[in-house]
């Protein structure tokens, strides 16, 4: 199983809406508003690094309202 976190900066005011599109995806553990550089945390997971990179952080890229993404992938 592997595990990614991915950082997601929204267009102003849509953080609230994108969070919750962003739950429903299907690999997406959990996803959180925050302060700082970017406005959301997401936790996803996948059998492998391509079905998180693909599935995940593609899904969560094509949301509208969606500015920026970077994906961190777990090495433990």
């Amino acid at each position: 199983m592997v595990r990614a976190y991915i950082m997601v900066k929204t267009a102003a005011g849509k953080s609230e809406g994108l969070v919750e599109a962003t739950r429903d995806l299907p690999g997406v553990e959990e996803a959180h508003i925050v302060a700082g550089k970017y406005d959301i945390i997401v936790e996803g997971r996948g059998e492998e690094v391509y079905d998180v990179m693909h599935s995940v952080a593609t899904d969560i890229r094509d949301l509208n309202g969606v500015a920026d993404t970077r994906t961190y992938i777990c090495l433990e």
